[in-house]
C-alpha cells in the first residue's frame, strides 16, 4: 500500500534512554495510531483486537483469524505492521496493556439518569459524601491534635505531593496554613523535594501527601528529612509504605467507584483532613494566628470591596 509506514520494532517499543527504565509499549495506542495505514484485512484484525482485548489476549492466532475472517498470515502481517516482531511479541505487549484494568478497556457506560435527569449527580455527590463519612469514622482525632501541635511548633513546614491530585493538595495545604502565619512551602518536583529535605533541621516539619502511599520519590524525601531529624506527618492510605515512615499518620481508606470518568474520591477525603489539621493548628496558635488572619482580611478588603464573612483571599 502506497504511503504505508509500519512502525519499526525499536521505535515502537525498545527505545531505552540512559538513566531511564525500559519503555513499556502502549500497544493499543500503536494499533489506533497505525489504523489508517493498515490494509483492509489487517483493519479487520485491528477491529477484533480493539473490540475485545480480553479475548485477543487469550486467543490463539487461529481464533483471532477466524473471528476477523482473515487468514493466519494476515494476523502475522498485522502484528508486524503495528511494530511488533511477530504474533508472540504482539501477544506479550497486548497482555501488558491490561495492567491498567479491564474497566479502562471497555467502552464507557454512563450511569442511568436520576430523577433530576442527570446521570452524574449520584455518582459525584454520593462518592463525596462517602469520602467525608470515611474521614469522620477512620481518622484518629488524637493524631489530628498531634499534627496540629507539630505544625504550631515548627520553624518551617515543607509539604510534599507528587502527581496531579497530591500536588494540588500540597498547594492547598500551603494556602490553608500560611494565613495563620505558618512558614510553609509546597513542593511537587521530586528533585526539589530531595533538596528541600536535605536542608531541614530538627525543629522543621514535613507534611507528605500521597493517595496510595507508594510514591517512591515522596517516601525517599520523607526518609531523608527524618535522617536530618525533621518531624513528619503523612496524609495517605492506611498501612502504606509512606505511613510506616512518618511520625504522625492521618490515614483513610477510600474505595474508588468503578467509573473511569469520575475523578478520584480520595480528593474529598484528603481536603477534609487538611481542613481538620489546619483548623486545629489555627486554634493551637491562638492569638498570633488570629492577628495574622486579621491583617490578611484587612488588606484584602482594603484592596477590593467585600463583606466580613467572605472567603479569606480565595
Amino acid at each position: 500500500m502506497a504511503g504505508r509506514r509500519p512502525l519499526t520494532s525499536e521505535a515502537a517499543s525498545h527505545g531505552v534512554r540512559p538513566g531511564y527504565g525500559k519503555l513499556i509499549p502502549d500497544i493499543l495506542s500503536q494499533i489506533k495510531d497505525s489504523y489508517a495505514d493498515l490494509r483492509p484485512a489487517e483493519r479487520r484484525v485491528a477491529d477484533v483486537v480493539l473490540d475485545d482485548v480480553a479475548f485477543s489476549v487469550d486467543a490463539s492466532n487461529t481464533e483471532i483469524a477466524r473471528r476477523a475472517d482473515v487468514s493466519e498470515p494476515t494476523v502475522t502481517r498485522f502484528c508486524r505492521a503495528i511494530g511488533c516482531e511477530g504474533v508472540r511479541d504482539f501477544k506479550l505487549k497486548l497482555a501488558q496493556s491490561v495492567v491498567v484494568g479491564r474497566m479502562y478497556l471497555a467502552a464507557p457506560q454512563p450511569p442511568a439518569p436520576t430523577e433530576n435527569g442527570s446521570p452524574l449527580w449520584s455518582t459525584v455527590f454520593s462518592e463525596a459524601r462517602k469520602a467525608l463519612n470515611a474521614v469522620e469514622l477512620q481518622v484518629n482525632p488524637a493524631e489530628v491534635v498531634k499534627a496540629a501541635d507539630l505544625i504550631a511548633s515548627a520553624h518551617q513546614v515543607a509539604v510534599f505531593g507528587l502527581g496531579g491530585s497530591s500536588a494540588a493538595l500540597a498547594q492547598e495545604t500551603q494556602y490553608r496554613l500560611f494565613r495563620y502565619g505558618v512558614v510553609v512551602s509546597a513542593h511537587s518536583d521530586p528533585y526539589i523535594m530531595r533538596m528541600t529535605a536535605s536542608t531541614l533541621k530538627p525543629n522543621d516539619l514535613v507534611i507528605a501527601i500521597s493517595a496510595t502511599g507508594r510514591t517512591n520519590e515522596v517516601i525517599e524525601a520523607v526518609a531523608l528529612a527524618r535522617h536530618y531529624r525533621a518531624r513528619t506527618i503523612c496524609i495517605t492510605a492506611p498501612d502504606s509504605e509512606l505511613a510506616k515512615v512518618c511520625d504522625v499518620r492521618l490515614t483513610v481508606d477510600i474505595p474508588e467507584y468503578p467509573d473511569t470518568m469520575k475523578p478520584t474520591a480520595s480528593r474529598f477525603a484528603f481536603l477534609a483532613i487538611i481542613d481538620l489539621v489546619s483548623v486545629a493548628a489555627g486554634y493551637r496558635l491562638g492569638g498570633s494566628a488570629q492577628e495574622t488572619l486579621r491583617r490578611v482580611k484587612y488588606n484584602v478588603l482594603a484592596h477590593r470591596k467585600g463583606k466580613e464573612l467572605e472567603p479569606l483571599g480565595d
